[in-house]
């Protein structure tokens, strides 16, 4: 039986037959199934061009109609459905510069990257597979279709899906895709940042990120990556790198990277403010940990960026790390987690001295805060008053 998210596609794919047009769920979609992966999405291929999809269906979206692509709104669920198609030459290594739409599924599976991404199957769950992508999958392999040289001077970007499905999926390269790999990685230049970035955090996510990362060193492809240079061989031996997930992983990259600018060669990458000012943060929190763990550090680490850390310690130092599990339990032992579990406010002091505010309040205050988190005081208002009052600090 089919998983759910595809029998509750099924009614679309019969909806485009029963309007004479052929129907199909197609690429990774399939490969997980057939891999007993989980599966968040399904994808709709069709004969039926863009403005015909739109007729036999009455709700839709134009999210990518000038290369086949309509977003359908059916039984509460959005499924994007494009028309086969297939693809010009691709001057810039990235994006056809034409697509043609056609009525043939053969022609439409063979324009796509990978074997296993090249199957189709219909609503009765029976498997087109012209490429031979189930025997791949079988032999855990990753294989053009067709050339690969031809596949990835078509679109650069190819050669880092290859080493991203290599650390999600485990498989290997067949030996052909993998010359190739290495005989065109310097294509790889053409690709915008943002990609690049987008492929290589999902290898840093994989389960196999030890693998992929070899193998970006391996065929040359980091160097056409953001300040990366060999030192990712060193990191990609490191034990324990598998287990960590892909915000601990890039802070294990930072500290590879010496005494560089660390915001600096994160904004290369074009990574959001918010991730570049959480793993400098933890960057820092790291050097401070190799002494031990600290009421006071893990209270301004805060538990998500302590255990990042410790994981990453981890990975660098196993011999004397600790367990995320004793990490948790030290920082649910602090008095206090955050500056708003003060049981005192800043008009607490004004009013206990009969000063105006100012500077002191935010220096009285940290004091305190100090004083709770290495439980000289209990976090008591009354208490913390007398404590103020017996030290002059009122």
């Amino acid at each position: 039986m089919l998983p759910t998210i595809f029998q509750q596609a099924v009614p679309v794919l019969k909806k485009l037959e029963k309007a004479g047009f052929e129907a199909y769920f197609v690429g990774g979609s399939v490969r997980d199934h057939l891999l007993g992966r989980t599966i968040n999405d399904v994808d709709i291929t069709t004969s039926a061009y863009p403005e015909e999809v739109k007729v036999v269906f009455h709700r839709t979206i134009d999210i990518g109609i000038e290369h086949g692509t309509v977003l359908v709104l059916e039984g509460g669920r959005e499924y994007e459905i494009t028309t086969f198609r297939t693809e010009s030459a691709y001057t810039d290594y990235r994006r056809p510069d034409k697509v043609e739409f056609i009525r043939s599924l053969d022609g439409d599976l063979k324009r796509r990257d990978f074997t296993m991404n090249s199957m189709a199957m219909n609503g009765d769950g029976l498997i087109i597979d012209p490429y031979h992508g189930k025997e791949d999958i079988h032999n855990r392999l990753i294989r053009t279709v067709g050339s690969p040289e031809m596949r990835f001077t078509e679109d650069a970007l190819r050669m880092m899906r290859a080493v991203r499905f290599v650390s999600q999926l485990g498989f290997s390269l067949e030996p052909s895709t993998l010359t190739s790999l290495r005989e065109h990685s310097r294509l790889l230049e053409h690709i915008a940042v943002e990609r690049k970035t987008m492929e290589f955090e999902k290898i840093l996510a994989g389960q196999w990120k030890q693998e992929g990362l070899n193998l970006l060193v391996d065929t040359n492809l980091y160097k056409e990556l953001p300040g990366y240079g060999a030192e990712l061989k060193a990191l990609a031996d490191l034990p324990g790198l598998d287990i960590l997930n892909k915000d601990q992983a890039w802070l294990l990259l930072l500290t590879y990277i010496g005494e560089a600018d660390v915001q600096g060669f994160l904004k290369g990458w074009r990574l959001p403010v918010k991730m570049i000012r959480s793993r400098s943060k933890e960057l820092e929190i790291l050097k401070e940990r190799k002494s031990g763990w600290t009421k006071t550090l893990l209270y301004h680490a805060g538990l998500e960026a302590a255990l990042n850390v410790e994981k990453v310690y981890g990975c660098l130092e196993p011999s004397s790390a600790v367990s995320v599990e004793r990490v948790m339990e030290q920082y649910r032992k602090l008095a206090i987690s955050s500056r708003q579990e003060l049981d005192v406010t800043g008009t607490d002091l004004m009013a206990w001295s009969g000063q105006k505010g100012g500077p002191w309040v935010k220096e009285r205050l940290l004091e305190i805060e100090s004083a709770i988190i290495n439980e000289s005081i209990p976090n008591d208002k009354e208490e913390i008053r007398r404590w103020l009052a017996t030290c002059n600090r009122l």
